[in-house]
């Protein structure tokens, strides 16, 4: 499958990076990105396991496209911001982990795209924030959403107001990013992290993703019963078999993803 703003690149077995190369634009986020995304998360091959998130050049996105947004209707702004939700909950929902490898800037829909990601690290050269009511907008790809969700609502409310740009330190005292390193490091320690995924059993991996996203969204004992569920059902599959086996041996277990 051919895109103009995305390098799919295959790093180990079941490992994708996955790098923004709008870099002229510091790989802000316009139409086509989005559909490109879209269509790129929509149909995941069954053979990756676990796909890293990346930007070209000094950013890792800059943000949704200035240029294109500008002179938008309400009409037109609401369609795009749906292309985007859209889009971003394709990301969020996909069946395997997604690291969000921040190289530079992740502002505006650049910071929600990788809020979307299962995890996030960033380079001592990262920086995040939401500028958009300083530009008499909102977010608008589920930023008042998921941030909220991810580091509180009392320092979402911050970033969002005051439109205070911080730094990767900051990110990792309030718990957007797990891990800052420096900026030639940032890809190997994500391949590394994406290395230890892919080492287990891939059905349990993905049961628990859908246990935490969809367990997030609901009450207690909802979320409860979505968890039991998802326990009961690996003990249908051949990794729980070969995982327990390998340790009752004292063995490597070998999962296959059935």
């Amino acid at each position: 499958m051919e895109y103009e703003f995305l390098n799919i690149e295959e790093k180990s077995d079941g490992v994708v990076l996955l790098t923004l190369t709008r870099e002229k634009s510091l790989n802000a986020i316009n139409s086509q990105m989005l559909n490109e995304l879209h269509r790129f998360f929509s149909h995941v091959d069954d053979d990756i396991r676990c796909i890293i998130v990346t930007g070209a050049g000094k950013s890792f996105v800059a943000g949704a496209d200035i240029g294109e947004m500008a002179n938008f209707t309400a009409s037109e702004a609401y369609d795009f911001a749906k292309l985007g939700m859209d889009t971003f909950m394709e990301i969020e929902k996909c069946r395997v982990p997604v690291i969000a490898a921040v190289n530079g800037f992740a502002l505006g829909g650049g910071c929600e795209i990788s809020v979307a990601c299962d995890i996030r690290i960033a380079s001592t050269k990262a920086k995040f924030g939401q500028p958009e009511v300083g530009l008499g907008i909102t977010p608008g790809f589920g930023g008042t959403q998921r941030l909220s969700r991810t580091i509180g609502p009392g320092y979402a409310k911050e970033l969002i107001y005051t439109t205070e740009m911080i730094d990767a330190n900051k990110a990792l005292e309030i718990g957007l990013v797990n891990h800052v390193y420096e900026p030639d490091e940032l890809i190997d320690k994500a391949i590394e992290m994406a290395k230890k995924i892919v080492s287990k059993a891939p059905k349990a991996v993905e049961y628990a993703k859908q246990s935490i996203i969809n367990g997030s969204q609901t009450d207690i004992d909802t979320a409860m019963q979505i968890e039991k569920t998802h326990f009961g059902l690996c003990f249908a599959t051949n990794d729980q078999k070969e995982g327990m086996r390998a340790f009752l041996d004292k063995n490597k277990p070998k999962f296959v993803g059935e």
